[in-house]
């Protein structure tokens, strides 16, 4: 079981106990969120993208507009939470499922 810490705008991945698993991102990261099976890392940067990244750190894939201020995993979908005050449900892929 893991957890996630943003430190210096780098993502943390850390066991339950606090020991350091290991680093990951560019530097930008503003927030982070884990999928259920533990194997993604959602990571919203400073600029706005949302990136998918696996638990060892490479990248899967970049998604959404660039206005994003944070994300979050919900089942196998991600809510991004936008600067215009909207949610958008995107798909692993990155499609939009749809906005509210």
């Amino acid at each position: 079981m893991y957890i996630t810490q943003i430190k210096n705008g780098k993502v943390e991945i850390r066991k339950i106990s606090g020991s350091l698993v290991r680093t990951i991102g560019n530097g930008d990261a503003v927030s982070a969120d884990l999928n259920s099976d533990q194997s993604l890392v959602v990571i919203t940067t400073i600029k706005g993208k949302v990136e998918i990244r696996k638990i060892n750190g490479s990248l899967v894939r970049t998604i959404g507009n660039g206005n994003a201020i944070d994300a979050k995993w919900y089942n196998n979908e991600i809510a991004i939470s936008t600067d215009k005050g909207k949610t958008e449900l995107r798909k692993e892929s990155g499609s939009l499922i749809k906005t509210f």
